[in-house]
């Protein structure tokens, strides 16, 4: 195993990688949430 962890530019395109990911986490589980509400109230039978 080599003890060569690449270069430090490397680290800063993955940090900013991980952080792209962890927005469209954060925005897809809301939009994703709003959607099943949305269908849940559209199902639903009134009164």
């Amino acid at each position: 195993m080599s003890d060569d962890h690449g270069a430090p530019m490397d680290y800063k395109a993955h940090n900013n990688t991980y952080s792209g990911f962890l927005t469209l986490l954060k925005v897809g589980t809301v939009l994703s949430a709003l959607t099943g509400l949305l269908v849940i109230f559209l199902i639903a039978p009134k009164g």
